[in-house]
């Protein structure tokens, strides 16, 4: 019997995109950008910290969307669900003040993810990344402590961890990553995911 962890990606899989829910909220459209349109995560969050700075705006208001954002129906009932037959570990490269009242709508699973430097004010000034390509680097991780994984996601960041992995599947994700990766099995509903884990674990 193997030990199985599920790995997966927490914005776009289990809740929505959060930066795009803040973009709708706060009605700047700049803010919508994500790992779907910008690779390269350090680029992304650099000009997401500007465009707050510019327009005044702190972890205070980020909050206060998040505490609006709900799962994704039915998110809560697959990851209940997928935690009485496999250890899951959310890896993100969201941010624990951002994640923390998401993570309690979804019981409280267990989560691997970034920090965000905030100042005094609340002015975000900076961020500190868990490890470079975390991802996949905490996939490989726990592959070398006797694990095998498993893992879905929906973006460019999530392909490593989804290629190193016992098996892979895309999940929710735009045409662009899907045309790019043929060879990857997608799926769009829960139902789907939980039967190709459950597949993949036998």
């Amino acid at each position: 019997m193997s030990m199985y962890i599920t790995c997966l990606d927490l914005e776009g899989v289990l809740v929505p995109e959060i930066w795009i829910a803040f973009a709708e909220a706060t009605g700047i459209p700049e803010l919508k950008r994500t790992t779907r349109e910008e690779p390269d995560y350090d680029k992304l969050m650099k000009y997401r910290i500007n465009i707050l700075r510019e327009h005044g705006l702190g972890l205070k208001e980020i909050q206060d969307t998040i505490a609006k954002i709900d799962p994704m129906p039915g998110a809560k009932e697959f990851l209940d669900e997928l935690r009485s037959i496999s250890q899951v570990i959310i890896i993100s490269d969201t941010f624990s003040q951002f994640a923390g009242p998401l993570m309690e709508k979804l019981g409280f699973p267990t989560i691997f993810c970034n920090t965000l430097e905030v100042a005094e004010n609340g002015e975000i000034t900076g961020f500190k990344m868990r490890v470079e390509n975390s991802k996949y680097t905490t996939v490989k991780a726990l592959q070398s402590i006797g694990f095998e994984t498993i893992a879905s996601g929906d973006s460019h960041n999530d392909l490593g961890m989804i290629r190193a992995s016992k098996a892979g599947f895309l999940f929710k994700s735009p045409d662009s990553i899907k045309a790019e990766n043929p060879d990857l099995p997608a799926y769009e509903t829960y139902e789907e995911l939980m039967n190709a884990i459950k597949s993949a674990m036998n």
